[in-house]
C-alpha cells in the first residue's frame, strides 16, 4: 500500500480508503461479521483510512466501524466521519449550527467507541447557518481534542475558498480535504472544485469512484439490471447519473485497458483517479470481502501516462469558459521560464 499526505497536513492516509456506506444498509449492505472481516483484511493489506458518516444507516455504520476496529491499533488508523444530515425529527437535529455540530460529534464518538475523530467532515453546505458559526464550532472541536482534522464534502469551489478564508482571518482550523463525487463518467469537479482544492492546499477524496459499480462492467446496454445489484436498489439515483452513451463508451474503453494490463475494469477505473496526485484517496464501498481485496490492488499499482491519457480522451470533456479563453491566451503569459511555479500546477494539470 502506498500513502499520500492529506492536503497540507502531516497526516498520511492510504490511497485506498474503506468507505462504509454499505455497513448495515438494508438490501444491498453487509452485516457486522462481514464488516469486521473486511476491516481486518483492509488493515492487513496496509489500509489505514476508514470513512463513515452519522447518516449511514442512521448511525449503524458508525457503530459497526467501532466494533470492527476493536483489537486493532486505534492510533494507527485514520477514522473519518461526517455531520450535516437530519438525524431525528427534532428541528435542531440537522445542518451545521453550533448546537447540532457539538451534539453530532459527541454522538459519533459514542457510536464509534473512540475518544477522537481523525477527520471530521461537513457532509454538505448549510445555507441557513452563518459559515463563521460553523467554522468556529468545528475549530472548538479540534481545540477540545475531539477532532484532529477538518474536511468538507459536496461544496462548491466558492464555498471551499470562503470557508478557509474565514478560518484564516479568525485563526481557526482550515479544511484539509474535500470529498466529492468523481469518476471517469462524472468529471464535473475538474472545472472548478478540484482546482480550488489544489489552490487551498486540500486533497480530494473521491466518492463513488466506480460510479456505484457501473465502471466494473457488470451492467450491459439494453439489459435488465442484475438482481440484487446496488444500482437495482438505487435506480432513481444512479441510472440518470451513469446510464447513457457516454457512460457505456467509457466502460468499453476501461475493459480494453483491463485486458491489456491483466487487471479488472474496477482496478483500472480506480487507478485512473489515482494518477492525479491531487486525489489523496479513492473511497471504495464494497459489501463483500472479495470486492474489497480486488480494489486494494490499486494501493500499489498505477496506470502509465499513456493509459491515463487514453481513457481521459475517449469522451470529450469540455471544461468550457474560461479555460478555452486561457488556452487561447496562454502563450501571452507563458514561455521562457525554466519551470512553472508550483502554485500554478493546478492550472497546468487542467490544460
Amino acid at each position: 500500500m502506498q500513502y499520500r499526505y492529506l492536503g497540507r497536513s502531516g497526516l498520511m492516509v492510504s490511497r485506498v480508503c474503506l468507505g462504509t456506506m454499505a455497513f448495515g444498509m438494508k438490501d444491498w449492505g453487509c452485516n457486522q461479521d462481514v464488516a469486521t472481516k473486511m476491516v481486518g483484511k483492509f488493515v492487513e493489506g496496509g489500509g489505514n483510512f476508514i470513512d463513515t458518516a452519522d447518516i449511514y444507516s442512521t448511525g449503524v455504520s458508525e457503530e459497526m466501524v467501532g466494533k470492527a476496529i476493536e483489537g486493532h491499533n486505534r492510533d494507527a488508523l485514520v477514522i473519518a466521519t461526517k455531520v450535516w444530515f437530519r438525524m431525528n425529527p427534532a428541528p435542531t437535529a440537522r445542518g451545521l449550527s453550533r448546537k447540532h455540530i457539538m451534539e453530532a460529534a459527541d454522538a459519533s464518538l459514542r457510536r464509534l467507541g473512540t475518544d477522537y475523530i481523525d477527520l471530521y467532515q461537513v457532509h454538505g453546505y448549510d445555507y441557513f447557518t452563518p459559515l463563521d458559526e460553523t467554522m468556529r464550532a468545528l475549530d472548538d472541536l479540534v481545540r477540545a481534542g475531539k477532532v484532529r482534522y477538518l474536511g468538507c464534502s459536496n461544496y462548491y469551489a466558492w464555498q471551499i475558498v470562503k470557508a478557509n478564508a474565514i478560518a484564516d482571518q479568525a485563526q481557526l482550523t482550515r479544511f484539509v480535504s474535500g470529498q466529492h463525487m468523481y469518476n471517469l463518467v462524472r468529471r464535473d469537479i475538474e472545472r472548478e472544485i478540484l482546482p480550488a482544492c489544489a489552490d487551498q492546499g486540500m486533497s480530494m477524496l473521491s466518492w463513488s469512484p466506480l460510479a456505484s459499480g457501473f465502471l466494473s462492467g457488470r451492467y450491459k446496454r439494453d439489459e435488465a439490471l442484475p438482481e440484487g445489484s446496488r444500482i437495482s436498489f438505487r435506480k432513481n439515483i444512479d441510472i440518470p447519473r451513469y446510464f447513457n452513451d457516454t457512460g457505456f463508451a467509457l466502460v468499453d474503453a476501461v475493459k480494453v485497458v483491463a485486458d491489456e494490463t491483466g487487471k479488472t475494469p474496477s482496478q483500472v477505473a480506480l487507478a485512473w483517479l489515482l494518477h492525479d496526485r491531487r486525489v489523496a484517496a479513492v473511497l471504495i464501498g464494497p459489501r463483500h470481502v472479495e470486492h474489497m481485496e480486488e480494489n486494494l490492488v490499486v494501493g500499489d499499482w498505477n496506470l502509465t501516462d499513456e493509459q491515463h491519457e487514453q481513457l481521459s480522451n475517449i469522451v470529450t470533456f469540455p471544461h468550457g469558459y474560461p479555460l478555452d479563453w486561457i488556452d487561447l491566451s496562454w502563450p501571452n503569459i507563458a514561455g521562457g521560464e525554466e519551470f512553472e511555479p508550483p502554485h500554478y500546477r493546478h492550472v497546468r494539470d487542467r490544460r
